[in-house]
């Protein structure tokens, strides 16, 4: 019995105005023109990949789909809200990742033109499912980071959020981990993030920052705290007295980074403090 998700060997029956048909001897199935890679004779062998189609047909073409024999990168095309999202596999049909294999909160799923590594599989109902890649397959793909990568920056993709923290896999191979602690925001699923490496661990796998170094990050602040002022006119209720709790909720930093960025725009004459207020400078009367 034919059935999707299978790649089989296949023999034509005759051409059609459409395609061609294969049969095994007992069934018959089309083969699409669009889906042949070349013309095909009368009583030739062909092996062929059969999937449902749109109107849940078994269709066949000759164009296997990536990901059928093992892991391979894959891009987002579509994201349906409570569905899951759609991935190119190289053929006229995509593949759904369910929702349930996805974050819990939909924004952090991945978005159109992200990457996953998957292996392709069929449901119950025979509908092409994607399967993301685990962490035992991620370390099974990684090679070891050397020592001397240490407080360089790194680039890699994201693929396993955890309450704790996130793993990426870097452009070069090394699984990462970016404990929660370590970034402003938590990256979605398939986002490709820029950090540096603050730790290469004796099983080769490495820690990584996706926070701004001190220096990088009092620039940042401090043009986080002049945007502030511009749109409070020139005027906040802040300065080196006020409350972290108050300096987390207002512009998300540690009071101790928010001190660092008032000094240095205190030094270079931008900003004045008074009375618990900051004002800048060129708004004084």
């Amino acid at each position: 019995m034919m059935q999707t998700g299978t790649v089989l060997e296949l023999t034509v029956d005759r051409e059609t105005p459409l395609g061609y048909m294969l049969t095994d001897g007992e069934e018959t199935i089309l083969l699409h023109k669009n889906e042949a890679t070349r013309d095909l004779g009368e009583d030739e062998t062909v092996e062929v990949f059969l999937y449902a189609d749109q109107k849940s047909r078994i269709t066949a073409t000759m164009t296997i789909p990536k990901g059928l024999n093992g892991h391979e990168w894959m891009e987002v095309v579509e994201v349906l809200p409570g569905l899951g999202t759609f991935i190119n596999i190289g053929i006229a049909k995509d593949a759904l990742i369910p929702a349930d294999d996805l974050p819990v909160f939909e924004e952090i799923w991945p978005q159109v033109g992200d990457h996953l590594l998957c292996r392709i599989k069929t449901d119950r109902r025979g509908k092409l499912i994607g399967k993301l890649a685990t962490q035992d397959v991620m370390l099974d793909r990684s090679i070891n980071a050397p020592s001397n990568i240490l407080n360089q920056n790194i680039q890699g993709t994201i693929y396993r959020l955890l309450k704790v923290g996130s793993y990426m896999i870097s452009n070069e191979g090394y699984v990462g981990f970016i404990h929660n602690s370590e970034r402003k925001d938590e990256p979605r699923l398939g986002q490709v993030v820029e950090g540096r490496v603050i730790d290469v661990k004796d099983d080769g796998t490495i820690n990584v920052s996706l926070l701004p170094r001190k220096q990088e990050a009092m620039d940042e602040d401090a043009q986080v705290i002049m945007d502030y002022l511009e749109l409070r006119g020139g005027a906040m209720p802040y300065s080196d007295k006020s409350a972290p709790e108050d300096i987390k909720e207002q512009f998300n930093i540690s009071k101790a980074a928010f001190k660092r960025a008032m000094g240095k725009l205190l030094k270079q004459g931008l900003i004045r403090q008074s009375e618990g207020w900051t004002y800048k400078k060129e708004e004084e009367k």
